[in-house]
């Protein structure tokens, strides 16, 4: 669905950011969960490397996704992807089992694997010319690869996590995808098949193409050479 800009439900995305980042920041799970459910939505831009004080008040911590639906604002991914799934009628009935398991896998995404998954990518990628990195990622990795093999037999031969595709998957899908070493996830052909799966879908290329269109537009190198 093409991006609305009189659409009521609004998401603030960072404008540019550099390559590594490119179609990882967090934007995608809200644009990905509004393509899937059909949702138009319109964007505000802010800057990643000088935010605005003002955005402060709406996002504590300067971070985005920051969901804006008419008088209702919120932040933390997990929030905007409830939100957006209650909005489109997309989650299963309150008090049933599942409801429960999409939360509960949605939730698992957030606190049970993001943590490994951030703290290897910090270890692979933001630290790695520290002494301690290649020190460090031996154990990471066999706690890492511990947490994915848990997570594949939890998975065993169904599609997607809770049932039909959910905001769980979204979540999961999105964490797994931000694995900086391809071996990682190979390790796990059922993980690596259900990333596959979710990665291919029509609403996720939307959302995916709709985040990184603003870097071009907005690439601080191509702003100095056209000054």
């Amino acid at each position: 669905m093409p991006i609305d800009p009189t659409a009521e439900l609004e998401i603030t995305a960072f404008e540019w950011v550099p390559r590594f980042a490119q179609g990882q920041v967090r934007d995608l799970r809200p644009r990905w969960a509004c393509e899937e459910y059909g949702l138009p939505y319109k964007v505000r831009l802010v800057s990643a490397i000088e935010r605005p004080e003002w955005y402060f008040q709406d996002q504590p911590w300067g971070q985005v996704p920051f969901v804006r639906d008419g008088e209702v604002g919120i932040f933390e991914s997990g929030a905007t992807l409830i939100h957006i799934a209650e909005k489109a009628g997309a989650l299963p009935p309150v008090g049933s089992q599942e409801r429960a398991s999409v939360l509960s896998w949605l939730l698992a995404a957030f606190n049970s694997i993001e943590p490994f998954v951030m703290e290897f990518v910090n270890c692979a990628v933001f630290s790695r010319t520290e002494d301690w990195a290649p020190l460090r990622q031996p154990s990471l990795l066999e706690t890492l690869h511990g947490r994915l093999s848990r997570l594949e037999t939890a998975l065993g031969d169904r599609a997607w996590l809770a049932g039909a595709f959910s905001i769980a998957d979204i979540a999961m899908a999105s964490i797994l995808r931000a694995l900086p070493d391809p071996a990682v996830l190979a390790a796990h052909a059922a993980l690596a098949a259900y990333v596959e799966r979710a990665t291919t879908r029509p609403a996720f290329q939307r959302a995916l193409a709709a985040q990184l269109a603003p870097f071009a537009e907005h690439d601080p190198s191509k702003q100095k050479e056209g000054a």
